[in-house]
């Protein structure tokens, strides 16, 4: 069983030391002339004005998070549409467990609604 895996620990050693040498190379071999003006951030061509950090709103936050929620809920769904018909032969359990999934899911997208977290001001 173990000799299975072989091929992949080495593939993660070989990556590992390639890594570790490339690191350690770059950190030997490199520049060390540090100049402000090449320390500044650049920004196609133009100077910088004020602060550089920008505050965003934690709505923005919110949308990505839901969308990982239901980009999640995908990633479930899939497979078990794929298996869908090969299951049902054991009776109808795996619907009805999909179907409560997607209830607990769209008692929350609606939470979400009427809170207001999907209205962008």
């Amino acid at each position: 069983m173990i000799e299975n895996y072989l091929p992949i620990l080495i593939v993660f050693i070989l990556v590992s030391g390639f890594v570790f040498v490339s690191l350690i190379v770059t950190h030997l071999v490199g520049p060390r002339i540090y100049n402000p003006i090449k320390m500044m951030p650049y920004e196609s061509g133009v100077d910088q004005v004020g602060e550089t950090r920008i505050r965003f709103s934690i709505r923005f936050f919110l949308i990505a998070l839901l969308f990982i929620i239901f980009d999640i809920e995908i990633i479930f769904l899939y497979p078990w549409a794929v298996v869908f018909k090969d299951f049902l032969s054991m009776g109808p359990f795996i619907f009805f467990e999909m179907v409560i999934f997607l209830v607990i899911l769209t008692f929350g997208f609606v939470y979400a609604w009427r809170n207001g977290v999907l209205e962008w001001e």
